[in-house]
């Protein structure tokens, strides 16, 4: 199995740029912009990464932004996601941003979009990664800030594919960006939502009618509802599963308590991804590894993961059929 999951090409879809930021690239930039950190060293910033929730890694996260302040930081940053994620045979990767944690900051819109889509441009060059941007609103924010994110995109929006919702998900439902989503669907935008992690099914439902989203961020917790199920199941509703990140922040004890597997079992539509790989300790081919191991999955589970993951993209059908027609090959071999 291990030898599948190296040889299957991989498609990701759920990947925050901003939580590939290794502490080594943490330091190096921090250097170079002066900005002091309260970790010591590399080792002490890796061994803080003990999270009990999603807002104790949230805390950490936006502190490691600080040191993201100029356009190379943001391509050199988007770069090294790439070449790492090249090496597994990640052959589409679809990445949000958050541009608020660092227009907060003084940091110009066009600082970071400029850096990321160069980087991506080279990715799909250099590397042959192909490549979709999602912005993503800050939940813990107001709607009035999101308005705010999304005027500064409107000269950017050939460059970005979607817009998406992320950060501390309870007590802050999606029916809180209803009117942003809608501004941004009228931008001819797709929309996407982080629910159903933390917070309840109550939040996958708002997510599905209010901000009529093409897939749902993470939704683990459908489960717990089964009209949900069905609905989720009857419009083949791709869920953007992170295993690892669903372990390193507690929504699971282990990973045989995850509920990936039942989701299988339901006949969702599932897929594998890393969430924010360089806090939780994986890229893809450890997620895939880890729920193989935990679950004794097959060549039949693991294409169908992968399968998913293409059918759920924002890329075009040829291209679609394409990568699918090589996962097939993958497997056969």
């Amino acid at each position: 199995m291990g030898a599948l999951i190296a040889r299957l090409p991989k498609v990701e879809l759920h990947l925050h740029i901003e939580g590939t930021l290794e502490p080594e690239q943490l330091f190096a930039f921090a250097k170079r912009n002066g900005v002091a950190l309260s970790h010591p060293g590399v080792e002490a910033l890796r061994a803080a990464y003990d999270f009990h929730n999603l807002q104790s890694f949230l805390d950490l996260y936006y502190q490691g932004t600080a040191v993201l302040q100029t356009e190379l930081d943001f391509y050199e940053l988007t770069m090294a996601y790439l070449e790492r994620i090249a090496a597994q045979n990640v052959v589409h990767t679809e990445i949000f941003f958050d541009p608020q944690s660092h227009t907060d900051r003084g940091i110009p819109f066009a600082t970071v979009i400029d850096g990321i889509t160069r980087a991506l441009a080279e990715g799909e060059q250099r590397l042959g990664v192909s490549s979709k941007l999602i912005l993503c609103f800050l939940r813990h924010l107001d709607e009035d800030a999101a308005f705010a994110t999304l005027k500064q995109a409107e000269p950017y929006l050939d460059r970005i594919a979607a817009v998406g919702l992320d950060s501390s998900e309870v007590g802050h439902p999606p029916s809180k960006f209803e009117r942003v989503f809608a501004a941004a669907r009228g931008h001819g935008l797709l929309t996407v939502a982080h629910a159903g992690e933390e917070g309840p099914p109550e939040y996958i439902w708002e997510a599905l009618d209010l901000l009529k989203v093409s897939r749902i961020d993470h939704g683990v917790r459908c489960v717990e509802d089964a009209k949900l199920v069905a609905r989720l199941a009857e419009e083949r509703m791709p869920l953007t599963v992170c295993p690892l990140s669903n372990t390193r922040l507690c929504v699971f004890p282990d990973m045989r308590a995850h509920t990936l597997k039942q989701i299988l079992d339901l006949g969702l539509k599932a897929t594998i991804n890393s969430d924010d790989p360089a806090y939780f300790g994986g890229y893809m081919t450890e997620n895939f590894t880890a729920v193989q191991q935990a679950f004794g999955f097959g060549p039949e589970e693991l294409l169908t993961l992968s399968l998913n993951s293409v059918e759920a993209s924002f890329l075009d059908a040829p291209a679609k059929a394409r990568i699918a027609e090589s996962m097939l090959a993958a497997a056969a071999a």
